[in-house]
C-alpha cells in the first residue's frame, strides 16, 4: 500500500512518525473520511472544505488548499487501485516536546493519509440494524472532526456487548447523533434531525439526505427530540459516509414503527442509490478528458 505523509507517496515501511507528535500525545488534530465508489471519491471537495473548518476551529493553520487536498486522495486512490472503500486524511499539530500550549511557529502541520478497501454494507441496508441509547458525556464541540473519539469508542463499544450496531448519544435527555453518524427519525411524513450546532458533527451524508429529502418534496424539522419520542417514531436512521443510509429497525431493543425498515427510508436510500452510477461516470469522464489535455 501507498500512504501519504507530508508531500511524499511512501511505502509503509518508509513511513516514519515521531512519538512526540501532537495527535499521537494530546490527540491534537483533526481528520476526514472521503468514500470511493468504483474508483471516484464522493463528495470530496465537501469533505476537504470540512477539514479544513475543522482545523481552522482548533486553530490550526493547514498549508494546502481544497484543491490540494483533493489530488491528494485522488492520486491516492489511484496508486492503491482502490475500487470501493474509503480514503483518511488526518492532519496533526505537529511534532514538539510535550507540553499542553501550542508549539511555536517553527512547528508544522503532519498530514497524512491512506486507503481502506471497504466495501458497501449491502446487508446491513437491507435489513436495518439496532441502537443502543448511551449518556453523552464526550465535550461540548462536537462539530470539531477531532482525533478526540475515546467517548464515541466507548459509547460504540457498550452498543456492541449489547448485540447493537451503532450507539446513540442522549444528553440532557435530547438524541444528538450516533458514536460515528448522524441520526433522524420519521414521524407523521416528517423527516427529524438534530440542528447542525457544536452539539453534532454536520455530517456530510447527513447534507446529502437533506437534499434528498428535499428533492422528494420531504418536509425536514431540525429541531431537538427526546429519546420518548425516539422509540415513538415511524422510522428510523442514521447515517455516514461508511453506513450510508442505514435503517434503524430497535433502539434498545424497542421496535421501531413496525420492526422493520419503512417506506421513506427505502425512497431516500433509493435516491442515493441512484446517485453513485452518474457520479461515476462523471468521474470517469472527467479523469478521461484529463488524461486527453495532458497527452
Amino acid at each position: 500500500m501507498i500512504y501519504f505523509k507530508d508531500g511524499e507517496y511512501l511505502q509503509e515501511e518508509q513511513m516514519n512518525l515521531s512519538m512526540n507528535d501532537r495527535g499521537y500525545v494530546f490527540g491534537d488534530g483533526v481528520y476526514e473520511v472521503i468514500k470511493v465508489y468504483d474508483g471516484v471519491l464522493y463528495t470530496a471537495e465537501e469533505h476537504m472544505e470540512r477539514l479544513l473548518e475543522s482545523a481552522a476551529k482548533i486553530r490550526l493553520a493547514l498549508p494546502y488548499t481544497m484543491e490540494q487536498l483533493v489530488g491528494i486522495a485522488e492520486r491516492l486512490l489511484q496508486e492503491n487501485e482502490l475500487s470501493v472503500g474509503h480514503i483518511y486524511l488526518q492532519v496533526t499539530r505537529g511534532v514538539a516536546p510535550r507540553v499542553h500550549q501550542f508549539p511555536d511557529h517553527s512547528v508544522s502541520p503532519v498530514l497524512t493519509g491512506y486507503t481502506v478497501e471497504n466495501p458497501r454494507p449491502l446487508e446491513q441496508l437491507d435489513k436495518g440494524a439496532a441502537m443502543k441509547s448511551v449518556e453523552d458525556m464526550r465535550w461540548l464541540r462536537c462539530d470539531i472532526k477531532s482525533l478526540n473519539l475515546l467517548g464515541n469508542v466507548l459509547a460504540k463499544q457498550e452498543a456492541v456487548e449489547q448485540g447493537c450496531q451503532e450507539a446513540l448519544f442522549v444528553r440532557d435527555g435530547i438524541v444528538r447523533e450516533g458514536s460515528a453518524s448522524n441520526v433522524f427519525g420519521i414521524k407523521d411524513g416528517i423527516l427529524h434531525t438534530h440542528p447542525a450546532n457544536n452539539f453534532i458533527l454536520n455530517g456530510i451524508t447527513r447534507r446529502v439526505v437533506l437534499q434528498l429529502a428535499s428533492d422528494l418534496s420531504i418536509p425536514v424539522q431540525e429541531k431537538e427530540f427526546t429519546l420518548a419520542e425516539a422509540l415513538a417514531m415511524d422510522e428510523f436512521f442514521f447515517t455516514s459516509t461508511n453506513a450510508e443510509i442505514t435503517p434503524v429497525v430497535t433502539i434498545d431493543r424497542q421496535p421501531i414503527g413496525e420492526g422493520i425498515p419503512g417506506p421513506l427510508t427505502r425512497q431516500l436510500q433509493k435516491l442515493f442509490d441512484e446517485q453513485i452510477p452518474a457520479l461515476v461516470a462523471a468521474g470517469h469522464a472527467s479523469e478521461r478528458d484529463s488524461n486527453g489535455s495532458t497527452s
